[in-house]
């Protein structure tokens, strides 16, 4: 396990550059207005991290060429509850692809469920029909079965997993910070997908370490630290004296480890412009969250404690999860912040024909969120629903993918109610309070209609948001 660390002293305090006054006698207005991203776009220039990018495109698997197929119809379909609070302008411009009556899904559907029974002719059949059809170029229909074909192809031939080591080895070789960063910046500006993640933890990360003066935010998240700037200006327009921050970076990706230089100097460059006092720690070289320790992590008496994760949980062993919260526990944190996508592959990782059914509906969603977010045309979008080649292959054509021994990362996605279920064993679920629910509605106006946010049922914890009425990403806060 490698520690590398570097400490900006403290310079001077203000208000930050560029984002406006900002009144320092308002702690209302310093969480509402300055933990939301996008101030202003050059502003963000000056901090912002990378995103992994899967630059792999599998050309023995598409067919630009678009032969005859079934047109499109117009469908949607949505099976979740009603949203509490709907937010958003504009309209929508492309064509949905939801999982009604789609060619690309029936015969996705059809070639899972021959693969599931091991009926070759058949499977034969579908992959070269669907092979014929796919195309990532395409519509949205021609798009899913380019990605899924590949999962399947996979699957039936048992080459998952060097496929995916292929998928993960072209990506970490195609990764560029400056290509990456634009990716990032362009995907929050027409989507909340992370920020609203971001948001939610940052209001709940700042209201429970009201009033510390050394604070230790411990981020096993793998999102470039895209979250902080603006967390870093709430404390530096903090009405008592700014605080030490001393933040330690957990990362557990190798497409992560090689921007972190750039992203360590971007980040103590962005405190020493705020007058925070600083302290950045990156800790690497770690196969799985497990081998995690306090003292590995630095932690001191005196610190008050926050855990993030964002996306990271999922990429632990299904059996090891119980244990690793049973770690945080042990940091003894103010808060611990958890943001998932919201799926299961977990409880049907044996079940094949129903992963993949699960597989398919969060994909598709997610295909469509980026189809109606993006430009036909762009770039960005193409390099996004690349990116999910691997993931899907990993689902999909990965057996015992978390005893493998290959290093790669678990991709067994959990729904809301079940990360519940495993953090009541250490924790007590912390209520998102008015202002930052007040927060999460604000960044939402900023984006197209179609997202809303979603508060809890019942015995339901967190905050949804929803993407056409369906939950897509669950944001949550605990304390021990």
């Amino acid at each position: 396990m490698k520690l590398s660390s570097a400490k900006v002293p403290k310079e001077s305090k203000g208000a930050s550059p560029s984002y406006g006054g900002h009144s320092n006698n308002s702690k209302r207005r310093i969480i509402s207005h300055t933990i939301l991203p996008f101030q202003q776009a050059d502003q963000l220039d000056q901090w912002s991290s990378v995103a992994a990018v899967d630059m792999h495109h599998n050309n023995t698997n598409t067919n630009t060429n678009n032969h005859h197929h079934p047109q499109p119809q117009n469908s949607h379909t949505s099976t979740s509850r009603s949203s509490d609070y709907s937010a958003g302008g504009g309209g929508g411009g492309s064509e949905p692809c939801a999982t009604g009556n789609k060619w690309a899904s029936r015969l996705l559907r059809e070639c899972a469920r021959a693969i599931s029974d091991k009926d070759s002719s058949k499977i034969h059949h579908l992959l070269w029909m669907l092979n014929e059809l796919a195309s990532p170029y395409g519509d949205c229909d021609q798009k899913l079965a380019s990605y899924f074909l590949q999962a399947l192809f996979c699957k039936a031939t048992e080459s998952g997993q060097r496929c995916y080591k292929t998928l993960t080895s072209v990506a970490e070789k195609g990764n560029s910070f400056d290509s990456a960063r634009k990716l990032i910046l362009k995907f929050q500006e027409v989507s909340p997908w992370t920020t609203f993640g971001h948001v939610a933890a940052n209001g709940a990360i700042l209201e429970a370490l009201d009033g510390e003066t050394k604070l230790h935010i411990i981020d096993i998240s793998n999102t470039l630290c895209t979250q902080w700037p603006t967390l870093l200006e709430a404390l530096a327009t903090r009405n008592d004296e700014t605080p030490h921050l001393k933040l330690t970076v957990v990362v557990t990706a190798n497409i992560v480890r090689s921007v972190m230089k750039e992203i360590s100097q971007r980040m103590e460059k962005f405190a020493r412009l705020m007058g925070v006092p600083f302290e950045f720690n990156v800790i690497s070289g770690l196969n799985h969250l497990g081998e995690l320790t306090k003292e590995g992590l630095g932690v001191s008496d005196d610190e008050a404690i926050a855990v993030n994760c964002i996306g990271a949980l999922r990429r632990v062993a299904v059996e090891e999860r119980g244990a690793v919260i049973q770690m945080f526990q042990s940091l003894r944190p103010k808060v611990v912040t958890v943001v998932e996508e919201e799926a299961d592959f977990s409880s049907t990782r044996y079940d094949f024909v129903s992963c993949f059914e699960e597989c398919l509906r969060f994909y598709t969603l997610y295909f469509e969120m980026l189809e109606e977010s993006f430009n036909p045309t762009s770039n960005e979008k193409l390099m996004l629903e690349r990116e999910c080649s691997r993931s899907i292959v990993r689902i999909l054509a990965c057996d015992n993918e978390e005893d493998n021994g290959d290093g790669g990362e678990c991709e067994r996605r959990e729904r809301g109610s079940q990360w519940s279920d495993r953090l009541k064993e250490a924790f007590s679920p912390v209520g998102f309070s008015d202002d930052v629910v007040d927060d999460v509605k604000a960044l939402l106006k900023r984006y197209k209609a179609g997202w809303a946010l979603m508060q809890p049922h019942q015995d339901e914890i967190g905050l949804y948001l929803t993407w056409k009425e369906e939950p897509a990403v669950w944001a949550s806060a605990w304390k021990p």
